[in-house]
């Protein structure tokens, strides 16, 4: 078994984590919020103070994390990660969604360590993660990614390598960007019907079984029509702006005539610049009502 370090545990690197602890490797963990460790340290992990000390002497450190503010305050400066005394050729492992310009930049000072870096963000819910179900999108060299697969394992049912780093960011972003038109276009649909005197009930179910059906609208029809938007948030609205803004501005870098990337940004800045952010994404509906 190995000794890693885990950073962030949010919703979903809570859950990352406990199945990294559930899989017998001897486990550091640090939060901002230090109280959310509390069940992963009942179960065995160990607390650290700081992400430096958390990866002393780790052969692999994890990240999950919000935003590229958040990952580079746990990787760089006095405390970070990168600053910790880990085990030779330790992996960096980050499964936040974060930029691309990001991911590459901290690739490079990862190497300057001697870390093998794995740009490895993530697709699935809380849940998924809680029970090792999620996908990674990878970005790393073939060989990194082979010797890292037995530590990846159980927080997966599978990992799609898109080339080198970088790769894994790029798609992620690309696919986010997709969900959040589909998340806005949904709203738009459903206010539709609404107006029109259509029963919501009805239009979801037929939605969910016709040709426009994704899981993304499925999930949304029937997440925007129950209205609880302050419960069981699965994603938050801020977060959603934030992955609308990085694959927006990684499909102006590259140059792609984004126009419904953009009209998606407009409605989820509109959305958190209403008090939202801490809400469902889903909140989305609402918005289209006022």
């Amino acid at each position: 078994m190995a000794r890693i370090a885990f950073l962030g545990l949010g919703r979903m690197g809570a859950g990352m984590a406990a199945r990294t602890v559930g899989a017998g490797h001897e486990v550091r963990v640090f939060n901002r919020s230090p109280e959310k460790a509390a069940e992963l340290v009942t179960a065995g992990a160990t607390l650290a103070a700081t992400p430096r000390e958390a990866a002393l002497g780790a052969e692999a450190i994890f990240a999950m994390l919000a935003d590229d503010e958040a990952s580079r305050a746990a990787w760089l400066g006095e405390d970070g990660a990168l600053a910790g005394e880990y085990a030779a050729g330790a992996f960096a492992v980050e499964f936040s969604t974060i930029s691309r310009p990001w991911v590459l930049e901290l690739a490079k000072d990862a190497a300057a360590h001697g870390l093998r870096y794995l740009d490895s963000p993530v697709t699935g819910l809380p849940d998924a993660a809680a029970a090792g179900r999620l996908t990674l999108f990878v970005g790393a060299s073939a060989a990194d990614l082979e010797a890292a697969r037995p530590l990846l394992a159980p927080l997966c049912t599978e990992i799609v390598h898109f080339g080198a780093v970088g790769a894994g960011a790029s798609y992620k972003l690309m696919q986010n960007l997709l969900g959040s038109v589909q998340i806005a276009a949904t709203a738009e649909a459903l206010r539709t019907a609404e107006l029109a005197g259509l029963d919501l009930a009805t239009v979801a179910d037929t939605l969910s079984r016709g040709g426009a059906a994704s899981p993304t609208v499925i999930r949304m029809c029937k997440e925007m029509l129950a209205g609880e938007h302050e419960r069981d948030i699965a994603f938050t609205a801020a977060l959603r702006l934030k992955d609308t803004r990085i694959g927006v501005e990684l499909a102006d870098e590259l140059g792609t005539p984004a126009a419904l990337g953009h009209a998606a940004l407009d409605v989820f800045e509109r959305l958190v610049a209403a008090g939202h952010g801490e809400l469902s994404e889903t909140k989305v509906i609402d918005l289209l009502r006022e």
